[in-house]
């Protein structure tokens, strides 16, 4: 396989899902930001080559947010729950992401 495929394989795997929230869709109209869960081991710039394959449109930066897992018990055992990684994607000005459209 050639590198080019390789790494389009590896950047279809990086956005794991976007995050649909109150919260989300106040920061996506006022800061033209869109946020997505995003692979544990994924970079900033493998995560702005992703949105930028998928969705066709140009990112200005990309912030990251590692979430611990909550810990929780069952009984006498402790356990953790995974980790989330979030990107914050900011748009360049005039760019836009409408998830409906992206899902017909």
């Amino acid at each position: 396989m050639s590198d080019i495929c390789r790494n389009n394989h590896r950047l279809m795997q990086i956005l794991l899902s976007p995050v649909i929230s109150e919260k989300a869709t106040l920061i996506a109209d006022k800061n033209e930001q869109v946020i997505f869960n995003a692979a544990p081991d994924a970079t900033r710039k493998e995560i702005k080559a992703a949105v930028e394959l998928l969705f066709k449109v140009e990112v200005d930066s990309v912030n990251v947010l590692n979430l611990k897992g909550k810990v929780k018990r069952s009984g006498r055992f402790i356990g953790r729950r995974k980790g989330i990684r979030k990107a914050y994607v900011n748009l360049k000005p005039g760019q836009e992401i409408n998830f409906e459209a992206e899902a017909k």
